[in-house]
């Protein structure tokens, strides 16, 4: 196996795959990179046995042939490279040498045999959408993903596909994130994955929200994703995701229309002042108005008062301020609809011209 390349083409590929590489390995194979030459192009292959990653590029003087080579060393000799330098690799039995200018690197092995792939998958459905439109999807629902919850099926992202259109939806058990868009073309069947939350990190880091196309490939037990040249596969959470739609409040008739920025900065300074463990704040609406209001064990207070466009009288209600920042934030709009019902009730938040992304917020008792 041999090949010659230019350091900032490797590079791209290089920095797409090496994410998906734990540092700590169970097989030592899974530390390296899989490294493949066949008719004049490079694959670089990575996995942890849960997410893969596989990108390609076209390469000079190609002997073809294939080995693993340490993800972290080749990619961090590639990196402190000068911009413009020449490499030459080249496989001499179980070592591999890389030639850069003046500069001279031999590397280990392991035979590619070793290497884990998933190569087919039991296609089931796709769709496709542009790339831009899924990483927005993605990131204005992903910070509502769990973190290590016993209840395994919220540590990751539901792709929802239904006959016109895609939702991306996200929970934790308090709070929860729904974001949709229509397809171009209508799929065939409705179906429902989980991502896990590793899969749905490294797409947003691979996405750069260009012009380009993405297929999103639906199987029994994997999800692809295919993107120009970079293949992203990731194994599925196997559980049942909750009824998403039921936890959506209905009848939530007390309305608040607000300017999003003047909300989001209120609340970010009686934050400072709220409980550091609960970070609880009440919101107190009076016709016209909103009063932010947070509490701490030191008897500190502070006090926040808002225009808002509201009939709603004598309403107070608590949530945790970082949901209701977090929510925020992922909005687009200058304005922002609150529609709440009771103190006990959950708390759904949106833009005031647009419903395509919505948060339910749990209440906080204070």
């Amino acid at each position: 196996m041999r090949f010659s390349i230019q350091r900032e083409a490797l590079l791209n590929p290089l920095q797409q795959v090496v994410g998906v590489v734990e540092r700590r390995q169970t097989l030592p194979v899974l530390a390296n990179l899989l490294v493949q030459v066949d008719q004049g192009r490079l694959t670089l292959t990575g996995t942890d046995l849960e997410v893969e990653m596989r990108a390609s590029i076209a390469v000079e003087k190609a002997e073809e042939g294939a080995t693993t080579i340490p993800a972290r060393k080749l990619f961090d000799i590639v990196r402190a490279l000068s911009d413009g330098t020449q490499l030459d690799v080249k496989l001499n039995g179980d070592r591999v040498a890389v030639h850069a200018g003046r500069s001279r690197f031999t590397l280990a092995t392991l035979p590619a045999e070793e290497f884990p792939t998933i190569d087919e998958i039991d296609l089931v459905d796709k769709a496709q959408l542009p790339e831009a439109t899924l990483k927005d999807l993605m990131e204005r629902t992903a910070f509502a993903m769990a973190n290590q919850d016993v209840r395994y099926y919220l540590n990751g992202m539901l792709l929802d596909l239904r006959d016109s259109g895609l939702r991306c939806v996200a929970t934790d058990g308090h709070r929860l994130a729904l974001a949709e868009t229509k397809l171009d073309k209508k799929t065939s069947n409705a179906r429902q994955i989980i991502i896990p939350r590793k899969g749905v990190l490294e797409l947003l880091g691979l996405f750069s929200g260009g012009e380009g196309e993405a297929t999103i490939e639906f199987a029994r037990n994997h999800l692809r994703v295919r993107r120009n040249d970079v293949v992203f596969t990731s194994k599925l959470i196997d559980g049942r995701f909750p009824d998403y739609e039921a936890v959506i409040p209905l009848g939530a008739d007390k309305v608040l229309l607000l300017d999003r920025e003047a909300l989001r900065t209120a609340l970010q300074r009686a934050a400072i002042l709220s409980n550091e463990k609960y970070r609880g704040v009440r919101l107190e609406v009076s016709p016209g108005r909103l009063r932010i209001v947070a509490h701490n064990p030191e008897q500190e207070e502070a006090v926040e008062e808002l225009e808002a466009e509201t009939s709603v009288n004598e309403l107070a209600i608590g949530f945790n301020v970082g949901y209701l920042l977090d929510a925020l934030s992922s909005l687009a709009d200058d304005r922002v609809r609150l529609q709440l019902r009771d103190a006990q009730s959950s708390c759904l938040l949106q833009g005031a011209e647009h419903d395509q992304v919505r948060h339910v917020v749990m209440p906080l008792r204070l």
